[in-house]
């Protein structure tokens, strides 16, 4: 990745640095710092937040239940169950870059992102109600059955995901209108992963402390109408959404865009770093509903457990705001992801304390996932509008793309991990109408998948940010408003 004008250059750690007098706009012609900046407008924030009703409706409901209706109601092997949820996440490796590619280089009368964004409310909600349908079969076929449907839901998903994380970094370009405007997207995330958390195993234990099959068809089908209802929101809430100069396609090969992607230190690092924490996260949505039920002794505390976690999102996102202007982003990453590991090794206490500690605990929890999950956006952001600059081409869909597909890859490992230490634990699968007693083995693995696992994958995390560089020095000052 090289500068195309003479007005940039490299600093020593490989980060693109920007003159004091000016540098070149996204649309290539040279600029200088503004006083005043065209902000986004309310209603275009709050239309793009919606859409977060989406993205975190989907992460959040497979993530908290579909590993356990597999093993406690399909009959389906816990190592099996892992895979199946693993692996429509690793085929997001080869979509994701494609769907952001493709958005890159869309040229329409509704923008290069929002025509993707209908594309995936067309299809995800129906693929969605599939995943959850309850096959007339157990074992390995209703693991090829739920396989292929998840499958069909992941790549749905992509259609809009990928675009929809594009749109900041072209709707605005000043470094601290990003983190607000991501503060509106996270106050929906907070909001969906709260509804959604607590509204889909209530409607599953509706109909028995554990559920039935067709309290999971209902659930479905309730879950696939608010997935339905967020993406048309987004798609005609953003129909005015600024455009901040955006640069022409990159015309490239997508071999060369990821060549190009790598040689960015700070995505990098940005990218490992995320993939750490939402591996850490998706072991604990994954573990939660058997935590709830063989650790509490509760299968209904699943939905004060998770509300626990994303409760703090809908409290803290001005604190977090603030918290990366005192602090920069890093320093506000780096608190964020030492609240959630303390929060998550010292639920380990669990069985000593009870229930109660473990909601304390979940909460100091989502403390910290609520600035994670704020920052890395913001600074996602950042990363796409220095390249930008740098090259002269617009590849926010290369770069998300690329983005959503690893992470998303990543990310799954955190289900099959999980799978795997219950079949370590000897957790024993079983049907809806025969529920089984599991050893203590299990009970155990299901404590240590639950707290200590994600704890040292989340330091990790913290580590890792150590080595992102990006400083609101780099990134291209905002143009003036017209």
């Amino acid at each position: 990745m090289r500068p195309t004008g003479g007005s940039r250059c490299v600093r020593p750690d490989g980060n693109w640095a920007l003159p004091n007098k000016g540098s070149l706009g996204l649309d290539g012609h040279m600029i200088t710092p503004a006083i005043g900046v065209q902000g986004v407008s309310r209603g275009v924030r709050l239309g793009y937040g919606v859409g977060s009703f989406c993205t975190a409706t989907f992460v959040a409901v497979p993530g908290l239940l579909l590993l356990y209706y597999m093993t406690n109601f399909l009959a389906v092997p816990a190592w099996l169950a892992g895979v199946v949820v693993a692996a429509p996440k690793v085929w997001d490796l080869a979509i994701n870059p494609l769907v952001g590619r493709w958005s890159d280089r869309t040229t329409s009368r509704l923008g290069p992102r929002r025509p993707w964004l209908l594309a995936g409310a067309c299809t995800l909600p129906v693929a969605f109600f599939l995943v959850f349908a309850g096959p007339p079969v157990t074992g390995l076929p209703a693991a090829l059955y739920v396989g292929a449907c998840f499958m069909a839901a992941a790549t749905a998903y992509a259609l809009f995901e990928v675009p929809y994380k594009a749109m900041p970094a072209e709707m605005t370009s000043d470094y601290h209108e990003r983190t607000s405007l991501l503060q509106w997207r996270l106050v929906f995330i907070g909001a969906a992963t709260v509804i959604s958390g607590i509204l889909a195993p209530a409607i599953v234990n509706s109909q028995g402390g554990g559920g039935t099959l067709g309290s999971y068809r209902l659930m479905a089908a309730v879950i696939a109408a608010v997935l339905f209802a967020s993406m048309l929101g987004s798609f005609f809430g953003t129909a005015r959404a600024p455009m901040t100069g955006a640069p022409e396609p990159d015309s490239g090969r997508l071999r060369d865009q990821i060549a190009a992607a790598r040689t960015n230190p700070a995505f990098v690092w940005l990218l490992a770093l995320s993939c750490a924490q939402m591996m850490a996260v998706s072991m604990m949505l994954a573990a939660a509903p058997y935590f709830a039920a063989y650790t509490l002794g509760d299968p209904k505390a699943t939905s004060t457990l998770f509300a626990a976690i994303v409760g703090p999102m809908l409290l803290t996102m001005p604190l977090w705001v603030r918290l990366a202007r005192r602090f920069d982003k890093r320093g506000a990453m780096i608190l964020a992801g030492l609240l959630f590991g303390a929060g998550t090794m010292g639920a380990l206490a669990t069985p000593v304390f009870g229930a109660w500690y473990a909601h304390l605990m979940l909460f100091v929890v989502g403390l910290g996932f609520a600035g994670v999950q704020l920052l890395q956006f913001s600074m996602l952001a950042d990363v796409i509008a220095v390249d930008a600059v740098a090259t002269g081409k617009r590849r926010a869909g290369v770069f998300t793309g690329l983005w959503t597909a690893i992470e998303s890859g990543v990310s799954s490992f955190g289900a099959l991990l999980f799978g795997g230490l219950l079949s370590l634990g000897g957790f024993v699968e079983s049907e809806a109408s025969r529920p089984v007693q599991q050893p203590d083995s299990a009970v155990t693995a299901v404590l240590v998948g639950q707290t200590a696992a994600p704890a040292l994958i989340i330091l990790l995390a913290v580590l890792m940010t150590l080595k992102y560089r990006l400083t609101p020095a780099d990134v291209p000052p905002p143009a003036a408003s017209a």
